[in-house]
């Protein structure tokens, strides 16, 4: 690696009371060309704090006089710039998140894994270390977002609003973005859940990895497993080839759980165990994968009611939510619905290849009424119908752009009667042409090439255009994008549909 000098010249402050583990720390980083120095007791670190600056600090979680949240607090305390590393003893899950939630950049369980040791000092020095040293104890602290990299301020501006609860949102997501621990992303429907993972990704070091968001909802269940850990050839019917798990396309960058709340209980537990143990093991393979992953997961639900029914196991629900970040939904920040409005109105303009409308004053004022529970898609779907329905440069509302929603829809509806499975099996067979001349060996493998035709027929019949394809099969954009993936379906000349996140 070409940064490698400017990497050795990084020092380390390594704070253990047991010195045969202090020993095998500080050998090990050595052996990287770190300077290291040691403590064996959180008034000996303090000491060696007030000396010194680091580049990053290595302490454990027990200590003879404190422990190591008593050295997060100081840093903490002193605005000083450090990453800290705490280890904790084996499945002590709540001190893990206890020193997350202090503001440690990561943790490490007990016994320790040297080959991850090595890979999470890299990771916090990435970006921290090496700047030059500051005169002052307390440096003052930077303004918000000062740092950010033009890909990071992008990612922000997409989440249009200035309303208090937007500033707070945005401050949040520079905040948790410097460490690792895992992110909970609360928020109905349309709030722009994937917006914000996407902004903590391009603001967190991790911004020159892979960026790997999944939908959970979208994908079979019979499928998950594959498509998490990833398969080696031959591991079930059909797989011709290795494939790679999302855990190991998103090594060394985010892997985005969107929706997590609708994972199955039974994957649920092999989750946990890809991220306590940082390791997954392919479909198919004898030994585990090391994966170096940052977790940030959204939903719709709440989770903490879920775990209440008994649908959603509590010890990942402690996992995932170690920071929380809740999106409002619109009808509670109603004063960004004029700056929202506008940057709809710009997009929608600019992919019709028309000038940008103006929203009335009484059109505003009746958007501002409306309880969109959709939220921004709703609102861009008013908007949409509006440009339609209104001529000039001015927009105005009528009821039929105000009718967001079917009545079907706005009404409480109808538990469904029970099937009645003797009048189901006496419907008619489908045509004789739709089914094969003789049973399929493999059903899945047929399966999968009938899904295969349909969609490439309905991508022919709309020009390739993934958004009007999704709409004609009733699907999500996001699901025939999923779809088209695992099917190895490429489309030429593709534009790129705005995100439905």
């Amino acid at each position: 690696m070409a940064n490698l000098p400017v990497l050795n010249d990084a020092r380390i402050l390594v704070i253990d009371d047991e010195p045969d583990l202090r020993t095998l720390y500080e050998l090990t980083l050595l052996r990287e060309g770190y300077r290291v120095e040691t403590a064996g007791s959180v008034q000996e670190a303090r000491d060696q704090l007030g000396q010194q600056r680091f580049d990053a600090i290595i302490t454990d979680m027990r200590l003879p006089d404190g422990s190591g949240t008593d050295i997060l607090a100081q840093l903490r305390a002193e605005q000083r710039p450090e990453r800290c590393v705490v280890i904790t003893a084996y499945g002590s899950a709540e001190n893990a998140v206890e020193s997350l939630k202090a503001g440690a950049f990561d943790y490490l369980s007990k016994p320790v894994d040297l080959k991850q040791f090595r890979a999470v000092v890299a990771n916090a020095l990435q970006g921290n270390a090496f700047t030059p040293p500051v005169p002052s104890r307390n440096p003052p602290l930077k303004t918000p977002h000062s740092g950010a990299t033009a890909s990071a301020e992008a990612a922000l501006a997409k989440m249009v609003g200035t309303s208090g609860v937007m500033t707070q949102v945005k401050d949040r997501i520079v905040k948790v973005a410097r460490s690792m621990a895992p992110v909970l992303i609360r928020g109905e429907s349309g709030t722009g859940k994937e917006l914000v993972a996407g902004a903590i990704h391009a603001n967190s070091h991790r911004v020159q990895g892979p960026w790997v968001p999944v939908n959970c909802s979208a994908i079979p269940e019979n499928l998950l497993e594959a498509e998490f850990f990833g398969a080696r050839k031959g591991a079930y019917t059909g797989a011709n080839q290795d494939r790679v798990g999302f855990f190991q396309a998103a090594h060394g960058g985010t892997l985005f759980l969107d929706e997590i709340g609708d994972l199955p209980l039974a994957m649920q537990s092999k989750l946990l165990r890809a991220i306590q143990e940082r390791s997954v093991r392919p479909l198919g393979a004898l030994q585990e994968e090391q994966v170096d992953v940052r977790i940030v997961s959204a939903t719709h639900k709440d989770l903490a009611a879920e775990v209440q029914a008994g649908r959603f196991r509590q010890d990942l629900y402690y996992r995932l939510n170690v920071i929380d970040i809740y999106i409002p939904p619109l009808r509670e920040r109603c004063e960004d619905l004029p700056a929202l409005c506008r940057a709809l109105l710009i997009r929608i303009a600019a992919e019709s290849g028309i000038p940008a409308p103006q929203l009335s004053a009484p059109a505003l004022a009746q958007i501002c009424t409306l309880p969109l529970p959709g939220n921004v898609r709703e609102l861009e779907n008013v908007l949409h119908r509006a440009m339609a329905l209104s001529e000039g440069p001015v927009l105005e509302l009528d009821t039929h752009a105000l009718n967001t929603q079917p009545q079907a829809l706005r009404e409480e509806p109808e538990q469904p009667a029970a099937p009645d499975i003797a009048a189901a099996l006496a419907l008619p067979l489908p045509l004789a042409s739709s089914l094969p001349e003789s049973i399929p060996s493999d059903l899945q493998v047929h399966l999968d090439r009938i899904e295969r035709d349909i969609l490439v027929r309905t991508l022919r019949e709309t020009r390739f255009n993934r958004t009007s394809a999704a709409q004609r099969l009733g699907i999500s954009l996001r699901q025939i994008r999923y779809r088209m993936a695992r099917l190895q379906i490429d489309v030429p000349n593709a534009s790129d549909e705005p995100s439905d996140a």
